[in-house]
């Protein structure tokens, strides 16, 4: 371990070593040595020894040497040493270790020359190497290295390794997948290879659209179609997809998808949840929309619901952010948890909530689920069937979409029936993954459509703990694995682009085999049985069986960190800018306006009616496995913390927390499980076997539990906080003579 101290020598600076021991430098060279774990496929590119790698702990500048390397597929750091006071982390991924940083995941980098933090672009590095190397993650991790002890050259190379192959627009062949799946087994012989079925639905041949169908009662008033196989239609749609029975093929072939209403999910009450995408320009290409197909389009509409033809379309570009918003909030809200050292968390605490609100990002979130509100609405107390129409129907129908199944159909909350819904709304829906996680680097910053959603959802999971076969933990680990070079989930914009480009990977010697990249729900490739355990609720309620019903009190939904209730932000208005194009709005209000009056159910008072609908729910108990309404007013919202805040030492909570809480619910279900084996014991005489739920048993023995876990690591060393001069520490402490000095006073030990 390197204490890290003020250095002698004009250029010494404080976070730098004046003196290096001969005993510090045989543990140097001791690093000399290490090997790198490589998975298949993956090449060392460059590296440099003697990096000093920093902990956060600005005021002890504490560090260790070791080596730092570059891969195709990572950024890693070796070291034979280990910290004294470090805790063994307490998951372990099988594909990253805890100082592994996939080259997706590398945000931005950036040099410290002379105390001054300037970016790194490809192609800046010429004569000068910059002091200390910083990494800005997107799983919002900080990586802090100095180069000062390394050779100039190594360093240089280095640096400019990891500048080019994380920062640099790339072809999508060159991401690590092809090269790991084709060494990794990821080749499976002809159809008739031995794997076993993944249990989530790949909505990938027709038979898993007809089984949906007939799940949810859609089979009477749609049907699946095949005559996109082979992408022989258009390339933003999927091969086998659904449809109302009135559409014909000749529609689809016509208009190339566009304009046709693709079927999404089915009520019990008959009436469907649709989607659909521009309406499309006439033959001779005048960008005017066909006013024959206008006509049919709506009575087409209202054979969908043949009890009482009411059909109501919803432009989301009118009421909803733009991408652009969606991202520029989002690119304020991560910065408030980059922070190089504890000190800036100290002065930022000052200022948090203000900050919070004026990033938005939970009113972009609190606009979603109320959109969603609305849609159900109408299709569980109006009756009336729902068409959301996007440019292409790519981006927030998918999150608009998947959220309304997520409230109405309790399927869609256990992990199988959610992964499904994603290979549905998402990647048969074609959203280009590779574009908004910018993989390629194309833009600046990248859109977080997908992780809207995952937040949209963990607001639910938050208010209704026991109707989610999930946990947090799930939807933290599915956040990170988008970052994850290797997975064909997260990786194409559509599955044209993914087949296509799978097929571009065979080579001649690949006669009778195709290449089959993995899927994210493919868990035992990144985890262990005893990690996956991480991801199963044990407080969900299981489906009761058919006359054993019963209902449960409604949990009310906390307040900690969650936006302070004010006028202003509970009415803010929704922005009017959207996706579809300026003309196309025009076009859309001349003619859906004047057609689509005859179809739409339009209320005296649709707020009031609203309001109503919302508050006769309220004042019921709720049913976890029947509609869940989200809470969406401003103090019902909350901060993800596991997922923002778990590398920020300052504020994990010893002993407590909601990993705490669930720990103890979980002891009390381990009690009574027991209780209930003992009477079995007695009545039946028998031992029946009752597996343990207690997910955290492994984990204890290595690690001691946070409100972070199973992400955080906690360090022996004070954590106090270094509070600014200019903080009244009389509001916590009194006077500077109160404040804790030791572990013990502040709950550390």
């Amino acid at each position: 371990m390197l204490s890290l101290g003020s250095g002698g020598g004009k250029t010494a600076k404080p976070s730098f070593v004046s003196y290096v021991s001969p005993e510090e430098i045989k543990k140097k060279e001791s690093n000399d040595d290490l090997k790198p774990h490589l998975l298949p496929g993956e090449l060392v590119i460059c590296e440099a020894n003697t990096v000093v790698k920093y902990s956060r702990e600005d005021s002890l500048q504490r560090g260790f040497y070791g080596k730092l390397i570059c891969t195709n597929f990572k950024i890693s750091f070796l070291s034979a040493e280990q910290l004294l006071d470090d805790v063994e982390q307490s998951y372990r991924n099988k594909l990253m270790g805890e100082n592994d940083i996939s080259l997706l995941c590398v945000d931005q980098i950036f040099g410290v020359y002379d105390d001054k933090k300037k970016p790194l672009l490809p192609g800046a590095i010429k004569n000068r190497i910059p002091e200390k190397l910083l990494l800005y993650c997107k799983d919002f991790r900080i990586f802090q290295f100095g180069l000062r002890y390394s050779k100039e050259e190594d360093a240089r190379r280095l640096i400019r390794g990891i500048v080019h192959h994380c920062l640099n627009p790339t072809s999508l062949k060159c991401l690590f997948a092809f090269s790991y799946v084709g060494t990794a087994g990821g080749l499976k012989v002809g159809p008739g290879a031995a794997e076993e079925e993944p249990p989530t639905v790949m909505f990938e041949t027709k038979v898993d659209w007809k089984m949906e169908l007939d799940r949810t009662g859609g089979l009477l008033s749609n049907r699946v179609i095949s005559i996109n196989e082979n992408y022989r239609i258009s390339t933003r749609l999927p091969q086998f997809f659904a449809v109302p029975s009135s559409i014909t093929d000749d529609d689809i072939k016509k208009y190339k998808g566009k304009g046709i209403p693709l079927w999404c999910w089915s009520h019990s009450s008959g009436c469907t949840l649709l989607k659909m995408a521009a309406l499309p320009e006439t033959d001779d290409g005048t960008s005017q929309m066909d006013k024959g197909w206008i006509d049919r389009l709506f009575h087409v509409l209202g054979e969908t619901h043949p009890l009482n033809h009411t059909v109501r379309t919803e432009v989301l570009s009118t009421t909803l952010p733009t991408l652009q918003e969606i991202q520029a909030s989002y690119s304020r809200f991560k910065q408030l948890f980059l922070m190089d050292n504890a000190a800036d968390f100290w002065e930022s605490d000052i200022k948090w909530l203000s900050m919070i609100e004026n990033a938005n990002w939970l009113e972009v979130i609190r606009q979603c689920l109320k959109k969603a509100l609305d849609i159900v609405e109408c299709l569980e107390h109006k009756n009336t069937s729902v068409v959301l129409v996007e440019e292409n129907c790519s981006d927030l129908c998918c999150v608009i979409a998947s959220l309304v199944q997520v409230i109405i159909d309790p399927h869609f909350r256990t992990i199988t029936g959610f992964q499904s819904l994603i290979q549905k709304e998402w990647l048969m829906g074609c959203h280009c993954f590779l574009d908004r996680c910018n993989h390629l680097r194309s833009n600046d910053k990248e859109e977080p459509v997908f992780l809207l959603f995952l937040e949209c959802i963990w607001q639910l999971l938050q208010q209704y703990p026991p109707a989610f076969e999930f946990t947090e933990t799930y939807l933290t680990i599915l956040s990170d694995s988008m970052y994850i070079p290797i997975f064909s989930t997260f990786l194409f914009n559509s599955p044209y682009q993914k087949d296509n480009t799978q097929m571009l990977g065979e080579d001649r010697g690949m006669l009778g085999r195709s290449l089959k990249l993995p899927t994210v729900w493919e868990w035992s490739v990144q985890f262990e049985n005893s990690v996956q355990a991480l991801f199963y609720n044990p407080l969900y309620v299981g489906k009761p069986k058919p006359g054993n019903v019963r209902r449960t009190q409604r949990i009310k939904p906390q307040r900690q960190m969650s936006l302070p209730s004010s006028p202003s932000y509970q009415s803010r208005p929704s922005p009017k800018k959207g996706f579809l194009r300026e003309e196309t709005d025009n076009l859309i209000k001349t003619f859906l306006g004047k057609k689509i009056s005859k179809w739409t159910f339009t209320a005296e008072d649709p707020s009031a009616d609203y309001r109503l609908f919302y508050e006769n729910w309220c004042s019921k108990p709720v049913d976890h496995h029947g509609l869940l309404l989200p809470l969406h007013n401003g103090p019902a919202l909350k901060l993800w913390g596991q997922r923002y805040l778990r590398w920020i030492p300052e504020v994990q909570i010893l002993g407590g927390g909601s990993a705490i809480a669930l720990n103890k619910a979980c002891e009390i279900v381990d009690e009574i499980k027991n209780l209930q084996t003992k009477v079995s014991e007695r009545m039946l005489r028998k031992h029946p076997c009752s597996p343990s739920t207690d997910i955290f048993a492994s984990f204890q023995q290595s690690s001691r539990l946070s409100s972070t876990f199973p992400f955080g690591t906690l360090r022996r060393q004070s954590i106090k906080p270094r509070i600014p001069v200019s903080t009244n520490l009389s509001m916590s402490f009194g006077s500077m003579e109160n404040l804790p000095d030791d572990e013990e006073e502040l709950g550390l030990l």
